[in-house]
């Protein structure tokens, strides 16, 4: 089965809506950096980009123990803020896939898997407008959610 793997760390987002592609930048910062850094045998990443919610989520393997997200979300913060969530404290229907379908509602059919989301507070989201790369406020957001997955982790 795909995504074999007890603690799955995914990356949500599309890289050409600016800071929309954070949790992709981030995957791509922790595999980039696995030799000095690496994570337990038990742990995938996975760059989801927007397929997550109808390809991912729905489709949840037995195995899986742990779902690490990570994805910008508004909670009021400051552009840059990182907060871990709930799986309860994301609004039903505020993320859609290009289908209208909810992260919030494939997320509670994962009743035995721990869910954890590492939201990052966006400065700009350029949809429907191209405009690829985060902005620096985000950029510089990285390196705290690397350091939250690998606490969530237990590294």
């Amino acid at each position: 089965m795909a995504y074999d793997a007890e603690v799955l760390v995914v990356g949500c987002g599309n890289v050409l809506f600016k800071d929309d592609g954070f949790g992709p930048a981030v995957i791509m910062e922790i595999e980039k950096n696995l030799e000095n850094r690496p994570l337990p045998d038990n742990v995938m990443t996975i760059d989801a980009g927007t397929g997550a919610p109808h390809f991912l989520f729905s489709l949840p393997n037995p195995m899986w123990k742990k779902l690490i997200i990570i994805d910008i979300g508004n909670f009021d913060g400051q552009p840059g803020d990182v907060v871990k969530l709930t799986k309860d404290q994301v609004p039903t229907g505020k993320y859609q896939d290009p289908h209208s379908i909810s992260v919030a509602d494939p997320l509670e059919d994962l009743d035995d898997v721990e869910v954890v989301i590492i939201a990052c507070q966006p400065e700009k989201v350029s949809s429907p407008f191209v405009e690829y790369g985060l902005t620096e406020t985000l950029e510089k957001a990285i390196p705290k959610a690397i350091d939250m997955v690998y606490e969530e982790v237990k590294i």
